[in-house]
């Protein structure tokens, strides 16, 4: 993932939240087949069951899923017992998840969380964002995830692994996802790549402080697949 030189955005120029909703509409019917057909190897091997451990391993009865995308984690902890909700801001995506049976699952952009102007429910357990966070300016939003939490609630967050992502370039900026490799038509995806420190400051400054840091690896693979990050409501 190589990063990307954007010029401050003017009349002319998309912002590269835009760029990045834009993808995404365009992607998603990819992303469904690739998601349930297995073709992602380290979704396959590693990092889907990661997270899914790190949610039920805290015992929630009741689960937010932010960005929750096609729905499978919804599914996933629905199996299991637990009440699991989703919210996405993809409208292709929403339709896949409530079509599987991932139900409820709200379509609200990210700006519409951080403004409350979608209901999706409070007093949660948990809330988990697998993947999801490809956003600079996260710090709203998680302050606003963080009102949705019972007291004490628990924040779940895997991202790519920082050390992994950085390709040479550790600092925090816009990279550029190509999906090289990927079969099927894909539009290149934007997504703001943060260093570790960025991440636990982005964490301390939504009112949360970190519980738990896993780097999820396959056996026979030298590098970690994924960082997992689990917090609490700072008291």
């Amino acid at each position: 993932m190589k990063p990307i030189q954007l010029t401050p955005p003017d009349i002319d120029m998309p912002t590269p939240e835009f760029v990045l909703l834009k993808s995404w509409k365009h992607n998603a019917q990819s992303w469904i087949e690739a998601i349930r057909t297995g073709a992602i190897e380290s979704r396959l091997k590693v990092t889907d069951q990661a997270i899914l451990l790190a949610v039920i391993g805290r015992q929630p009865e009741n689960v937010l899923d932010l960005g929750c995308g096609e729905g499978w984690l919804l599914r996933a902890l629905a199996e299991r017992g637990i009440t699991a909700i989703g919210v996405d801001g993809d409208p292709t995506l929403v339709k896949a998840a409530r079509a599987a049976g991932s139900s409820p699952v709200h379509l609200a952009s990210y700006e519409a969380l951080v403004e409350a102007k979608v209901n999706v429910g409070c007093d949660y357990d948990l809330i988990c964002a697998n993947f999801a966070l490809l956003h600079q300016d996260i710090i709203p939003l998680l302050a606003a995830m963080n009102a949705l939490l019972v007291p004490g609630g628990t924040l779940v967050i895997q991202t790519l692994h920082p050390w992994t992502a950085a390709a040479g370039d550790y600092q925090d900026g816009w990279r550029e996802e190509t999906f090289a490799g990927f079969e099927g038509l894909w539009q290149p995806m934007p997504w703001y790549f943060r260093t570790l420190s960025s991440w636990l400051n982005a964490l301390d400054m939504g009112g949360f402080r970190l519980v738990g840091l896993q780097e999820p690896q396959h056996p026979q693979s030298p590098v970690p697949q994924s960082l997992l990050l689990v917090a609490e409501q700072r008291g």
